[in-house]
């Protein structure tokens, strides 16, 4: 019997194992985790054998120490005007004490020198309201990909010899027991006193049958479908050399609905992401010049909500993306003059592109797998951007699709991120409450901090 069980060594559960060891040597915890740990996460795709998603039995992308963020970018946005809606069940001074605490324990663990980015007093702000645009404010804490990967060595560094951790071991079930829950894996059962479910965006499938053999009420959510834009670097060289990432709204004219940017990669690379099966994409950037490129990369995505009778939207976003894997073999790019002509990108247009792709994709056509209404509102968003980014309308600008953000159902947690079931918690992306590294970290921390007072 375990003291303390957590599903899923993303950031969530890492820093819940971080938190709960920092003081308290006594406590016996055990870590499942579905992908390998940090040093044999390896994609096989190298540009040159392996060009393309070969469907790994566990994604060295998605899956393993450090969740689907290892490979990311790196950036921590402490704001809650997004990255989820921790603030509303802790309150906005609580979570943002917890998103400045993770920051320090980042930089304490080889993020030293890394730059604090903000919106604040921003002339760029007022550049967006001019034309239409609405930009969020935060600080934004960029470690970069390569810096990133060594917070993560130097936290496990830190755990592995206080905390037992169980790599390929997919949680199977859940289960209630006297004295707190069973865990159901390939390799047996494990018993602790309380449970932290920290499975990620990746894990929401199995998220929603485990809150239905529980009987753990959860309401709808969204998913959010779209584009990874790849363009030179100059043009948004203005935006990301103060902000790094700026996250700006715009509601379109036609349709009135919300389209924003994500993820801004400034001198970054365009890379596929693999879940459950479906091959996406998504953006990376470098702290080391070395490793940097010529273009900056960002998302475009359209957020869509549903309501009854229909009730997966994920499953929504998921069809979206087959179909572009059917069409395109894995992730399909489009010149955006080619998209507004209206004809489909070819391996010889794409050759004469003054925009080198970083990404190894298909040219193809995404009027053909992404439905009108959405792809409306991508064209007039970029036409919006390059009012303030005059050059993001060229015709050599880059489209990738789809990029699909998936969120979990979201799950009936309390203040203190329990469900229904005392000794059960649920944290990170797969609550449906946390959408961000610096959020779902901050989760962690708050659990593992209310655990702790019960000790």
């Amino acid at each position: 019997m375990y003291d303390v069980a957590i599903i899923g060594a993303g950031p969530g559960g890492i820093f819940s194992a971080y938190e709960l060891t920092k003081e308290r040597y006594d406590l016996k915890i055990v870590v499942l985790e579905s992908g390998n740990p940090l040093a044999k996460r390896k994609c096989p795709i190298d540009g040159e054998k392996i060009k393309s998603c070969i469907g790994c039995k566990t994604c060295a992308i998605m899956n393993g120490f450090g969740g689907a963020g290892a490979f990311s970018d790196g950036k921590y946005n402490i704001t809650n005007e997004f990255g989820g809606t921790l603030h509303e069940y802790i309150g906005e001074k609580k979570a943002t004490e917890l998103m400045e605490y993770v920051d320090k324990i980042n930089l304490e663990m080889g993020g030293e020198g890394t730059k604090l980015y903000t919106t604040a007093n921003s002339k760029i702000k007022t550049l967006c309201l001019q034309n239409g645009l609405h930009l969020l404010e935060a600080s934004v804490r960029h470690l970069g990909t390569d810096i990133n990967y060594v917070v993560l060595e130097n936290m496990f560094k830190v755990l592995e010899d206080k905390v037992e951790f169980r790599f390929l071991t997919p949680a199977q079930s859940v289960e209630k027991i006297d004295g707190g829950y069973k865990i159901v894996t390939p390799d047996g059962e494990i018993c602790a006193e309380k449970c932290i479910i920290s499975a990620g965006r990746s894990g929401s499938k199995w998220m929603e049958s485990v809150c239905r053999d529980m009987e753990i009420p959860t309401t709808s959510n969204r998913v959010d479908i779209g584009v990874r834009v790849e363009l030179p670097m100059e043009i948004f060289a203005h935006l990301t050399d103060e902000l790094y990432e700026s996250k700006i709204v715009y509601r379109t004219e036609t349709y009135e609905d919300l389209v924003r940017t994500f993820c801004m990669n400034p001198k970054g690379a365009v890379v596929n992401e693999n879940t459950n099966g479906i091959v996406t994409v998504n953006g990376h950037s470098y702290e080391d010049p070395a490793k940097q490129t010529k273009n900056t990369n960002f998302a475009l995505l359209v957020s869509k909500h549903f309501s009854y009778p229909f009730k997966d939207s994920n499953e929504y976003g998921e069809s979206i993306a087959r179909l572009s894997n059917m069409l395109g073999g894995g992730v399909m790019v489009q010149r955006f003059g080619d998209l507004i002509r209206g004809k489909r990108s070819t391996e010889k247009r794409l050759a004469e592109c003054t925009v080198r792709p970083t990404l190894n994709a298909t040219p193809g056509d995404l009027s053909l797998v992404i439905p009108k209404r959405i792809l409306d509102s991508i064209i007039e968003m970029v036409y919006r951007l390059d009012k303030i980014a005059p050059g993001t309308t060229n015709d050599d600008t880059l489209l990738y699709g789809v990029e699909v953000k998936f969120y979990n159902m979201e799950v009936e947690i309390d203040k203190n991120l329990e469900t229904r079931h005392k000794g059960l918690f649920v944290i990170g992306d797969c609550s449906g409450i946390t959408h961000s590294l610096s959020h779902a970290s901050a989760s962690g921390v708050c659990v593992a901090r209310h655990i702790l007072e019960q000790k």
